[in-house]
């Protein structure tokens, strides 16, 4: 009955495109403030922000009994990826509407899948459409052992850039997107709960990551759809590689195992 409430719910949240968040995130990709009005992709993250009452967050910092999905299937959630579309340009000042719904619920064993869909409104036209995908798993015990990731075919990079998330870059990007979720900056739930080996780099800012490379290459061209998937899980400390070929990204680590791969275009 629970699946069958999610996928009937919807909800609209209301906000003001303003430049300080779009100010920081260019201090934490350490770029120089923007220069324009326009949002760059994946900017809308920075805004219609959950705002879910400090009583009703869980353990694990995620809001319980309110939201789109309100009571979770299983008591880890994770954003296992998105396919975005930008049909249209968000600017500095816009008044802009969120229209949320569940697209979809999908049980498969011990987890389950959900599918959100997202479009965001501005000046009357839709200028992002998103669908995120959700994965609920069941609790994790400390001898449970991590599944090595897939083999995937990736082509040969022609453009990498090293990097290692430390746990202030973590921070930062918590405290831009209001994500309270503890394996983000809380080594100790992260270790001693959720049995991890540190704290865990969130699947958007590694997609952030990926299209700030990008867009290095192409700083003039409009992104036109960009689509990720989490492979495997990176942890701060860890050494990575953004990786780039056309219109492919990748995440590689230090041991040659790839974490999230991602498509990307450009008008």
């Amino acid at each position: 009955m629970a699946e069958a409430d999610n996928a009937e719910r919807s909800e609209v949240q209301r906000d003001i495109v303003t430049a300080g968040p779009l100010a920081r995130l260019a201090a934490l990709l350490d770029r120089g403030a923007p220069s324009g009005r326009e949002v760059p992709a994946l900017g809308h993250w920075l805004f219609t922000l959950p705002d879910a009452r400090q009583s009703a967050l869980g353990v694990d910092g995620h809001p319980i009994g309110t939201g789109l999905v309100p009571n979770p299937p299983a008591p880890r959630r994770m954003w296992a990826g998105s396919r975005i579309l930008f049909p249209g340009t968000l600017i500095v000042g816009d008044a802009i509407e969120r229209r949320s719904s569940v697209a979809s619920t999908t049980p498969k064993g011990a987890m389950s899948f959900v599918t959100l869909r997202h479009e965001i409104v501005a000046r009357g036209a839709v200028c992002v459409i998103e669908e995120q995908d959700i994965v609920y798993l069941p609790a994790r015990r400390s001898d449970d052992v991590a599944a090595p990731a897939k083999p995937v075919a990736i082509p040969e990079a022609t453009s990498t850039r090293r990097m290692t998330a430390d746990s202030a870059l973590l921070f930062r990007f918590s405290a831009l997107t209001f994500n309270a979720h503890r394996i983000h900056f809380d080594r100790d739930y992260a270790r001693d709960v959720e049995h991890y080996p540190g704290l865990v780099v969130h699947g958007p800012l590694l997609a952030t990551l990926l299209v700030d490379h990008a867009r290095r290459g192409a700083s003039k061209a409009r992104v036109t759809a960009f689509d990720f998937r989490v492979r495997a899980p990176v942890f701060d400390g860890e050494a990575f590689d953004l990786c780039r070929n056309g219109d492919d990204l990748w995440v590689c680590k230090a041991d040659g195992s790839i974490a999230m791969t991602a498509c990307i275009s450009f008008a």
